[in-house]
């Protein structure tokens, strides 16, 4: 998947709130299974033995490893001109290397699928999904829309940019994903000519996403700014 160029800087942030927000969903996974992965991973890494094969509910999804696809990466940067930013197209913008567009994640105990546009569309008929948070889900965003068009690149679409909301639709599938720009995700108020964060209260910003049927959140990375660039 082609991400931003800031891709590098963020990758550890953008990993640890994945994996938390994730982990929470996660918690019914038995602890055994985990340890059983990393058995396997131990045993498969030293004696090239097979890896054990796991259903779905028991999958560790974050014990695992990036390996190397050569049939990555699901869609090139070039045909998907009008939906990256240009500030995101690390490519168009004569980054030298693209080794780092070959790898997938592996989870040690099971095999995930490859992503399928066309599936995707058709298991999310008349779905909403939405990204929610700073530029980093901005770029989230594009990348879905690139991987899915990619799949069916002769399908109508339709597509609004805004601020905070922006919108792209597939439709013949009736598929809307959609990104709202809420870097701090709560509510920001004006208190004596300055922005206050409303640490309690998120009902203004969530009006624009209680509809959706997928979300996805990103916070962080505006939290720690001083001076001017503090929100």
């Amino acid at each position: 998947m082609s991400l931003a160029c800031f891709q590098s800087s963020c990758n550890l942030l953008a990993s640890c709130f994945a994996v938390f927000f994730l982990v929470l969903l996660q918690t019914k996974i038995a602890t055994s299974a985990l340890i059983m992965s990393m058995r396997n991973h131990h045993d498969n890494y030293h004696h090239r033995r097979p890896m054990l094969h796991t259903n779905q509910s028991t999958c560790a999804l974050f014990a695992g490893s990036w390996v190397r696809d050569e049939s990555y990466p699901l869609y090139q940067s070039s045909n998907c001109p009008t939906i990256i930013d240009a500030e995101f197209n690390c490519q168009m913008y004569g980054r030298p290397d693209s080794e780092y567009l070959k790898y997938r994640w592996q989870p040690l105990n099971c095999e995930l699928p490859r992503f399928n546009g066309l599936e995707f569309l058709l298991k999310m008929r008349g779905k909403s999904i939405m990204f929610v948070g700073d530029s980093l889900g901005r770029n989230q965003w594009e990348s879905l829309i690139c991987m899915v068009s990619s799949s069916v690149p002769r399908t109508s679409t339709q597509m609004s940019r805004g601020d905070p909301f922006s919108i792209f639709k597939f439709s013949e599938y009736d598929v809307t994903i959609s990104f709202y720009k809420a870097p701090y995700l709560v509510d920001i108020d004006v208190v004596q000519g300055k922005r206050v964060l409303r640490l309690e209260e998120i009902s203004g910003n969530a009006n624009a996403w209680r509809n959706a049927d997928v979300l996805m959140f990103n916070t962080g990375h505006w939290w720690s700014h001083k001076g001017p660039l503090q929100g």
